[in-house]
Order: C-alpha cells, then structure tokens, then sequence
C-alpha cells in the first residue's frame, strides 16, 4: 500500500514538471539576433549624413584598408532619414550625424531592445558660408542672416541649402539662426545635396551656399581644391573676439568657438556586442580616426589642444 502511494507520488511530481517546462517552452521569447561580425571581420551597415561623406569616406577607406576582411556599406542620406534607419531598420547598426539620441528615443530603444545605443561625439564641424569666387559680399553677421533667411532682407540672394527638409543643415539653421522661425521660402533654394550647393554658388554670383565644413574646406584635397577656384569662404561676425571682428572657418577657429556656426558630429551605435560596428566607432574616436578629422580640417573632439603663450628670450638667427 505505502509502496503504491509513492508511485502515485512520482507519477504526479513527474506530471507537474512536464506541465512546467510545457508551458515555459511555449511562452514568448525575446528574439536574440545571430551575429556574424566582429571588429576585424564581415559586412554591416551604416547611414551617415550626407554632409559628412569626405570625411567619412576617408575614415571607411582606411578602416577597411586596415582589416580586409571587413565591408562597411555606407549610405549617405539626410540626417532626419538616418534617424528613421536606426530606430525602424534592424539592418542599420551604426548611424553617424550631428546629435545623439533624445530622451524619448533612449525609452523606446531601452523598451524595444533592453538597452539603450551608445553615442558619443567624435569630432566638431562647421556650416560654411560660401559665395560666388566673383562676389564681393563676403561678410556676415549672424543678424543679417537671420533677416535673409526669414525674408526680411530684399534682393536678388538667394540662401542654398542641401534640401529644405530633414537635412541637419536646414536643421541647424531653424534652431540656431533662426531660433526655431520659419524660412521665408522665397529667399532659399533646395539643392539636391552638399555637392550641388557648391554648383549652384559656382556658377550664381547672388548665391549664397550653407554646406558643412567638410565639403569645402581642406585644400590639401584636389576636388576641394578645384572648387575653391570657383567658390570661397565668407567671414562671419566673431562674438568673442577681441581682435579681428570677422572669422573664417578653420580649425582654430572650430575649436574655440570663435567661428559662431558650429556643431558636434556623432555616432550612435544600437550594437549590445563588440562586433564591426564598434570597432570602427572606436577606430573614429582613437588616433588615426582623429588625424583623418584633423586632416579634413573639422576640429578634433577626442584629441588634447591648447593655446599657450609663449616668451622667447633668445633672438632668431635669420
């Protein structure tokens, strides 16, 4: 009898835990994604705004050079597209643009994915005023620009932009010159991208182009060069100056801020592994990823620099 209730017993014990790990089996699991790259192997892909491509094709160019068995597919795209890219396509593991991520975009990655994508920034650029090599109006002030760009300067300029929408230019322009006013769409032009801008201010002498520093300020590249034949850099009022009112991009003039028209460049990495993605992200944020910004002439954000005042007491032999 006692040996009969024991069986009875196991036999019960045993179906409860069938019905355990029945159910466990059946319930919803968070899908776990496969990978298949590290940082020295495969393909992944990236968007990056489209205002950095030299300067991100000079970082893709040398990375790959470095690790042949990698492929990064870069696919250069207005900033807002690129945004879109990493919050909806799961294809898409690394963005590069000119912010990270808002409070609103860390809770939907930290609900959707239990995490939230890294972001860091990596170097900082400028917006580029650029005029016909023939035009003679090669001074700004951030005043006159908002007055042109909000129509309340009549004429026959017109502002260039690489598109009036979802670029991070047409962005930068309402936040920080406009201070969230509207454009008067009568004074500005959309150009198809950064490239085109510089086309139109080419061969327009009343245009005025507004493309990211990468676009047109390294002379030491010879497409860049070329252009500076038929375009050239304006002076924009330094509010901080006490010398020379008047500034031009450089990076001296990026990294003190004594050009006012400036941003951060960023990556945002939705990658909760050390795979390809993170590998380049750490190649841009390390030396030779820093000496191709600085060659590019954006300013560096990761390496040291300083201003220092020196007295030398011995004279120079000439």
């Amino acid at each position: 009898m006692q040996i009969k209730m024991y069986k009875n017993v196991a036999r019960a014990t045993a179906a409860v835990l069938f019905l355990m790990v029945t159910l466990y089996s059946c319930k919803p699991k968070r899908q776990v994604a496969i990978t298949t790259d590290t940082p020295i192997n495969g393909s992944i892909n990236i968007s990056v705004d489209e205002s950095f491509k030299p300067v991100i094709d000079e970082q893709v160019k040398m990375y790959e050079a470095s690790y042949p068995g990698t492929k990064i597919n870069v696919h250069y795209k207005p900033e807002a597209e690129c945004i879109k890219d990493l919050l909806n396509d799961s294809a898409t593991s690394l963005i590069i643009v000119t912010r990270g991520l808002n409070k609103k975009e860390e809770k939907y990655f930290e609900d959707s994915l239990d995490f939230v994508p890294r972001y860091d920034k990596v170097a900082t650029d400028a917006i580029a005023v650029v005029v016909n090599i023939n035009s003679t109006d090669t001074i700004f002030t951030l005043q006159r620009l908002q007055d042109q760009l909000s129509g309340k300067l009549k004429g026959k300029q017109q502002i260039v932009f690489d598109g009036l929408s979802a670029t991070s230019t047409v962005r930068f322009a309402i936040d920080s010159i406009l201070k969230g006013k509207k454009f008067d769409t009568n004074v500005v032009r959309a150009a198809k991208n950064s490239k085109e801008v510089l086309n139109y201010v080419a061969s327009d002498v009343n245009a005025i182009g507004l493309v990211g520093i990468s676009w047109i300020g390294n002379p030491e590249d010879t497409a860049q060069a070329n252009m500076l034949k038929k375009v050239k850099l304006a002076y924009v009022e330094c509010g901080i100056c006490p010398d020379s009112p008047y500034v031009k991009p450089s990076q001296l003039s990026i990294l003190t801020h004594r050009y006012p028209l400036v941003r951060g460049l960023y990556y945002v990495l939705k990658e909760n592994y050390t795979g390809l993605g993170a590998g380049f992200v750490d190649f841009m944020q390390f030396e030779r990823g820093q000496l191709i910004f600085k060659r590019a002439y954006l300013g560096s954000a990761k390496i040291g620099f300083a201003i220092r005042d020196i007295k030398i007491n011995k004279k120079l032999v000439k």
